[in-house]
């Protein structure tokens, strides 16, 4: 039987986990960003299996440490991301069935996608260059794009006899209707930067190369704010969003009342009646 420390003693913390060694991503952390930049260059930063477990595993880690308010995906300047690496993709016609049962539960690809759909911080894409195919779904599956100048958005999965598989099909619509959507699906049109800010997909069309910079300025302003703030806002948009307007107001009113046993409440309170900066801890 374990013995009972001596009442006391002085408990130890665990030993912190060893910086892992990525080999497809590269992971930074300034002010309250964490920036997860996609590094396969030869490759116009493709998704491979591998990749895509690397970033679900950096992803993980971010959302569990409070230190980190917002997640900003990025590539390089030649591109964000040019989708999944097709190079990677089985073509043994005795495994399609098992293809098929593993796209939802085994399918690195899948996950990445599935991880961002539940993430509960902040997730913004710092687009330049190519963002393509899977790329794009990706970035679709944040919360939103800022992109330099030199940013080329498209999903051209019909010209290979493919459909959008990633999400395209669903987010795209939701964000700029179902017919923009399938006129660039079916089209297979690339569209740049300034023309992806008219259909509302981009927030920010910045001089080519500053897309990292704009996000990170983004990411400044909400650490001032409340991070379960920033969580419960974003469960409530995501959630109501395909819901009825009574619904989602239900919803929000809920998230909107845990908030009140919040030590970060009480905080926020205080500080605006002694107008000073609210000093919060994610609890």
């Amino acid at each position: 039987m374990a013995r009972k420390p001596a009442r006391g003693a002085k408990k130890t913390r665990p030993a912190a986990k060893a910086k892992p060694d990525y080999e497809n991503i590269k992971v930074s952390r300034r002010r309250g960003a964490c920036m997860i930049q996609f590094d396969r260059p030869d490759k116009l930063n493709a998704i491979s299996p591998e990749m895509a477990d690397e970033i679900i595993d950096a992803l993980t880690a971010a959302e569990m440490d409070r230190r980190v308010i917002a997640v900003i995906l990025c590539g390089d300047d030649r591109a964000f991301c040019a989708g999944a690496d097709l190079s990677a993709m089985p073509t043994d016609p005795s495994l399609r069935f098992d293809q098929y049962r593993e796209r939802f539960n085994v399918t690195p690809g899948r996950q990445l996608y599935r991880t961002l759909c539940f993430y509960t911080k902040p997730v913004i894409s710092a687009v330049e260059g190519y963002c393509l195919g899977g790329g794009f779904e990706l970035a679709l599956w944040g919360d939103f794009i800022v992109s330099g100048e030199g940013g080329s958005f498209g999903l051209p999965e019909v010209a290979r006899g493919l459909i959008p598989g990633g999400g395209g099909t669903q987010n795209l619509p939701r964000l700029i209707g179902p017919a923009l959507a399938k006129e660039l699906i079916w089209t297979a049109r690339r569209i740049p930067a300034t023309e992806a800010r008219e259909f509302r997909i981009v927030n920010h069309v910045v001089p080519k190369g500053e897309a990292l910079k704009k996000a990170q300025e983004i990411v400044e302003t909400m650490a001032r704010n409340g991070p379960l703030g920033l969580m419960m806002s974003k469960q409530a948009i995501n959630r109501g969003i395909d819901q009825s307007r009574f619904n989602g107001f239900l919803g929000e009113g809920d998230l909107f009342h845990m908030l009140y046993f919040s030590e970060d409440r009480t905080e926020g309170l205080k500080a605006f009646a002694e107008r000073r900066p609210a000093k919060f801890k994610g609890q």
